[in-house]
């Protein structure tokens, strides 16, 4: 990364939250609340930038992402088990699928809806140990399994043309893409190398001009990719452990980044695990799409 751009505007806390692992941020145009939850201490929570309100609901078990469903109050949540239903006023789950129960050790890790309304998701090993995770796609009727492999997966994500595929093998700090086809994911080849001091690459956004932010587990910052993986930019985020980001506001250019603090002492990280924002400058992103199935 040779004299990158650095964005001009620096994250601040939008919620002092403190999750253990807060991840999969996702923004509901339809009420203007930004969601994401906490994997470690599992819960999802929901927050309204108009008002500054915020609030949490325990999730009954870990729980790695939420997708958002025609009921603003029901989400689809990738849970340890298996994907479910989950009643946000209720608190009631309701299981749909579950993945892998051969694996007992994985869980479900990071997802995204595509723009065919498929979620795409990956499973890893919840104690980082054994390369037993995978990339599914599960469109409400099939499930199909498109890579294997890891030990800890991030991403999915798509680009703005909903052509290419971007997922995350974050032990070994590789970026893949992969064509996509009427739902059908194509070989995997390298977008992107995490270089010796960047940390581990995490959760990611793609936004309206087809460029990739990658958060940097341990990096203490964003990167915006092009399309051919070149450096764009980078946004340092005041915290070690950044770990997905999502645009939203009502006209999609603020970027919300949640953060970690598993592990980390808060008198030397005092910012761990709090949701940021940062402006991004008129850079807009894409709309998060709901799943039908």
């Amino acid at each position: 990364m040779t004299n990158p751009i650095v964005h001009p505007h620096m994250p601040h806390v939008a919620v002092a939250s403190a999750c253990l692992l807060g991840e999969g941020p996702v923004w509901d145009d339809r009420s203007n609340t930004l969601f994401w939850v906490d994997i470690k201490n599992p819960a999802v929570w929901r927050y309204h930038p108009e008002t500054n309100e915020h609030s949490c609901v325990a999730a009954p078990e870990r729980i790695g992402f939420i997708a958002l469903t025609p009921d603003p109050d029901v989400v689809i949540a990738g849970f340890k088990s298996g994907l479910g239903r989950f009643n946000l006023k209720t608190r009631e789950a309701e299981p749909v699928i579950a993945p892998e129960k051969d694996k007992p050790g994985n869980r479900i890790n990071d997802g995204y809806v595509g723009p065919d309304g498929a979620i795409y998701f990956g499973t890893m090993h919840d104690d980082e140990a054994d390369a037993s995770g995978s990339f599914w796609r599960w469109d409400g009727k099939e499930l199909t399994e498109f890579q294997s492999g890891f030990t800890v997966t991030n991403g999915p994500a798509f680009s703005q043309d909903g052509q290419t595929l971007y997922a995350t093998d974050t032990v070994n700090g590789m970026i893949y893409a992969y064509d996509v086809n009427d739902g059908r994911v194509g070989g995997q080849r390298r977008f992107v190398h995490f270089e010796e001091g960047w940390g581990h690459p995490d959760g990611m956004a793609v936004d309206a001009e087809g460029y990739v932010w990658v958060c940097h587990w341990g990096g203490s910052r964003i990167t915006r990719f092009a399309p051919d993986g070149s450096v764009e930019r980078t946004v340092p985020v005041p915290t070690a452990q950044v770990t997905k980001c999502a645009f939203g506001g009502p006209d999609l250019t603020a970027l919300y980044i949640t953060t970690a603090s598993v592990g980390h002492d808060p008198h030397m990280d005092p910012m761990a695990g709090h949701l940021f924002r940062v402006e991004t400058g008129g850079i807009r992103g894409l709309k998060a799409n709901i799943f039908q199935g």
